[in-house]
């Protein structure tokens, strides 16, 4: 597997910071598959029914912030094959809001949003250990922003953070 190593201040917008800052260390192969067995824990520790409800009116229900998760990992992990295969088109940003509702994430099981999950992060790592180290340096434009595939890469397990800590507070 690459090395993964965090990506340097400036290959990234300010914005994302965020996300990366919630990350430690450099061992991101483990880092994700923590996260999933993080994850797997807190669903099955939870009472029955409540993956359907909100922390409050307006908010999603935590089957919808797994979506939301899973949508994420999917767009940025696209975004970082394009930009390590050389793409220079911009990319498009996303709004999380319709994808949301469109995705209908209430009417999914939790057990096949859960597996769904397991899959991305089982993709996301087959595809990381293929690429060549030079490719995760290039420089490609999302959201009209300059960002490189290692970035990308960063900010899937700080999003995943962002929201478990959410999950933990606030659910």
């Amino acid at each position: 597997m690459n090395t993964l190593e965090q990506p340097k201040k400036g290959t990234y917008p300010a914005f994302y910071s965020t996300y990366i800052n919630l990350v430690s260390g450099n061992d991101y192969e483990s880092q994700l598959i923590d996260q999933v067995d993080s994850l797997l824990k807190l669903f099955q520790e939870k009472e029955d029914g409540w993956v359907e409800k909100p922390y409050a009116e307006g908010k999603w229900t935590p089957k919808e912030v797994l979506g939301h998760v899973i949508d994420t990992e999917r767009i940025m992990t696209f975004r970082a094959l394009c930009f390590a295969r050389g793409e220079k088109s911009s990319l498009p940003g996303f709004d999380q809001d319709p994808y949301v509702l469109n995705a209908r994430f209430g009417n999914v099981p939790i057990e096949h949003l859960l597996a769904d999950f397991q899959a991305q992060r089982k993709a996301l790592l087959s595809m990381i250990r293929i690429l060549p180290e030079d490719s995760l340096d290039l420089v490609g434009t999302a959201n009209g922003a300059p960002i490189t595939p290692r970035a990308l890469f960063w900010i899937i397990p700080g999003h995943f953070e962002h929201h478990m800590n959410i999950f933990k507070e606030r659910y």
